[in-house]
């Protein structure tokens, strides 16, 4: 395996889910997603079906109905990270939060890349297909951090015109 692949678990809408690899980006084309499952052989499967893909840390996690970890789907309280911070309803009537880059990827791929609530739990980033999304609300812009710099020289209040 190449170090190109990550590790992902498939969740469907039927509620179960498939472990194996996918490339950090490009892997969504023409409706499907193709994964590398654990037993090396390629399966694909239909966006529509896809609730959504997490990356993870571990496959191994322990849990038999929910790998992927999402503990938390929403913010305790406003991100510090820079990026949009979204809200979304999925077909099914769950709701998620993340942050999502506030750049052109948002409207150039077949889904939406998000940042979980929770960084350090196994799932560490999610792609939710454009099919799987009912609603999507922006909660905030968050931008990048304003520093502070050194406070500018103040102006002589009383300069003194030496042309006379």
């Amino acid at each position: 395996m190449s170090d190109s692949r990550k590790k992902a678990i498939l969740r469907k809408f039927t509620r179960d889910w498939v472990a194996g690899y996918l490339p950090p980006t490009g892997f969504a084309g023409g409706g499907k997603i193709e994964l590398l499952d654990l037993a090396g052989k390629v399966a694909s499967y239909e966006l529509k079906d896809v609730k959504w893909v997490c990356f993870v840390r571990d496959f191994n996690s322990g849990e038999l109905h929910n790998p992927e970890r999402l503990l938390r789907k929403n913010f305790a309280a406003r991100p510090r990270s820079e990026g949009l911070w979204l809200r979304l309803r999925l077909r099914d009537g769950d709701l998620i939060e993340g942050l999502a880059a506030n750049d052109v990827t948002l409207i150039d791929q077949e889904g939406l890349f998000l940042t979980p609530p929770d960084t350090r739990a196994n799932t560490q980033r999610i792609f939710v297909p454009r099919s799987s999304v009912v609603e999507l609300e922006v909660l905030a812009v968050i931008g990048a951090a304003k520093r502070k710099d050194a406070a500018p020289e103040q102006e002589s209040l009383f300069q003194q015109n030496l042309t006379a």
